[in-house]
């Protein structure tokens, strides 16, 4: 099944995140137990604010609406989402996934 690099790019609201981050980390959490989210975590502090996903779908569609639930989402704390399909081949991580 492929994988897409799926990518957030934050709004402005700092507050809301803090405010719906366990309900999003425990909801990319789920989608990781069901295989679905392989890997995900927010870009670092000097980078514009966002995160990365690794998602395992059939279709970009629905790698994006694998997101649609996550509350960061729901919230309108995520401006835009971008995913394109990507196709792991060296290095540990390619092999685990």
């Amino acid at each position: 099944m492929p994988v897409f690099a799926v990518i957030y790019t934050y709004t402005d609201d700092t507050a809301g995140r803090d405010e719906h981050r366990p309900a999003h980390k425990e909801y990319l959490g789920a989608l990781g137990d069901r295989g679905v989210n392989l890997c995900s975590g927010p870009f670092g502090p000097d980078e514009a604010p966002g995160a990365l996903l690794l998602i395992r779908a059939d279709t970009k569609e629905e790698a994006v609406r694998h997101t649609e639930d996550d509350p960061f989402r729901r919230h309108s704390l995520v401006g835009a989402v971008t995913a394109w399909e990507w196709t792991p081949m060296l290095g540990r991580l390619a092999a685990e996934i």
